[in-house]
């Protein structure tokens, strides 16, 4: 009878049952894919409802197991993010386990309510801006950087908690920004409204792109990268009044004739910030050089920040060689460097890191920029193992920089605030520059920073 009855105890155990998709795998789904797994987004495929998923289901295992979805490629020994996206170990194994059960949909009644998505937005905007007109491509060949002046028709100073680039076609659209050009800057000054611009043949007449004017990022689009918000601790971007907006495109053909006509949507503050975001190229290496065949090169650039400010998020960005990246902070009298971010380089997937708590960086603080690059055939993105690379714009090009948003008192003039500094103030030389250039410059001294949208000329 006790064996019995330890057998009888021990079943229920033995027969957990298979999960279901409405009362264990779509919470997974929303709380974690849905963003980009709806229509209209960039995934190639809805995961709304169980119709949408379950021919998906194995390849959906095969993803989460190997962490290749969601994308995130920080390391996650250091630091901590709001915006992770990475999913816990129960999670990938109710996934795992719900497809070896042959993918059940379950009972509709288990399901969480649906999530709501403002179609074509990941926000809600008070104020869009769209181009005026299309912009068509080829079906082949190569597009230069474009730059197009769109008009604001702002009639008064706006502070901005949150703003959104969408692309009118992703399909030809692999990243873009737009800055906020305020009364009285050059940059521009002498385009034509809704005109296209290129740096290569039209430098005359984009001039350059100065901070010291207020040209700021007021959006970005990246694959996944989604809507960014800017009120923390209180905190909103400033667009001056009587300001115009300047759309920076990196557009590719993808074997068909095609247009795009991007738009921006911006949310507005409901009261005045307490602080100033402000969006900044960050430690930029402009004089990068990368040795043919080299298969572990080494890029270090810096900043050093003039006034206090605080760090909220950081996006690194390089191009198919890129391999990883590492940001490092070095406070003044400390006596070795914070890393406060490390991780892994995915062309496809150009993540931004948001810091669940901002960093603190007073005056006189280095923000370090360390990236590696495969410029060997074991690199199969490689456009030209032969080839040695510096910066520029196309993809078979490089760049080695991290975005960054930082936070700072609203009266503080943001040329102010970022100095390019350490290996940055280098003149190109034949590789790096690397970490064994810091000897080589004056630990105090500091130029204008760049915001890494000149073409590639340093300021």
């Amino acid at each position: 009878m006790a064996a019995a009855a330890i057998v009888m105890a021990l079943a229920p155990a033995a027969a957990a049952e298979t999960p279901t998709f409405y009362k264990n795998v779509l919470p997974i789904l929303q709380a974690n894919c849905q963003n980009c797994h709806r229509p209209g987004e960039v995934a190639p495929m809805s995961l709304l409802t169980y119709e949408d998923a379950r021919p998906w289901a194995r390849a959906i295992k095969a993803a989460t197991a190997s962490r290749k979805m969601p994308p995130w490629f920080a390391d996650p020994a250091v630091g901590h993010f709001s915006n992770e996206k990475r999913l816990s170990p129960l999670d990938i194994q109710t996934i795992a386990e719900w497809v070896d059960g042959g993918a059940p949909g379950g009972t509709a009644a288990d399901a969480p309510p649906a999530r709501t998505f403002n179609t074509g937005w990941n926000l809600t905007p008070d104020i869009v801006v769209e181009m005026p007109k299309p912009f068509d491509l080829p079906a082949r060949g190569t597009i230069n950087y474009k730059y197009i002046l769109v008009k604001g028709n702002f009639t008064e100073d706006l502070w901005v908690t949150a703003a959104e680039m969408r692309p009118g076609n992703p399909a030809v659209l692999h990243h873009g920004k737009v800055w906020i050009r305020p009364p009285g800057s050059k940059w521009m000054e002498k385009a034509v409204p809704g005109e296209a611009y290129e740096v290569e043949t039209q430098r005359d007449i984009l001039g350059r792109n100065a901070i010291e004017e207020g040209n700021d990022i007021i959006g970005k689009f990246n694959p996944g990268l989604g809507a960014q918000r800017f009120d923390i601790d209180g905190a909103a971007k400033f667009i001056p009044k009587g300001s115009d907006l300047v759309y920076e495109l990196h557009y590719t053909t993808s074997g068909t004739v095609a247009s795009d006509v991007s738009k921006l949507g911006l949310v507005l503050a409901k009261a005045p910030p307490k602080q100033r975001y402000y969006f900044h190229a960050g430690p930029t290496a402009m004089n990068l050089v990368i040795p043919p065949g080299e298969g572990n090169a080494e890029v270090v650039s810096e900043i050093t920040f003039g006034e206090d400010a605080r760090l909220v998020y950081a996006q690194p960005h390089m191009h198919l060689r890129g391999k990883d990246f590492e940001l490092r902070v070095v406070r003044p009298g400390a006596a070795s460097p914070e890393t406060v971010l490390k991780g892994s380089w995915n062309f496809d997937w150009q993540m931004g890191y948001e810091f669940a708590t901002p960093i603190a960086l007073s005056k006189g603080s280095k923000l370090q920029l360390i990236s590696h690059f495969d410029n060997s055939q074991a690199n199969r993105f490689n456009p030209d193992p032969a080839k040695q690379v510096v910066w520029g714009p196309q993809n078979w090009d490089e760049m080695s920089n991290s975005f960054i948003g930082v936070l700072f008192p609203t009266d503080t003039a943001p040329e102010k605030v970022f100095l390019r500094s350490g290996p940055s103030l280098l003149p190109r030389g034949t590789q790096g520059p690397t970490l064994g250039d810091l000897a080589r410059v004056d630990p105090n001294a500091v130029a204008a920073a760049s915001n890494a949208s000149n073409g590639g000329k340093q300021p």
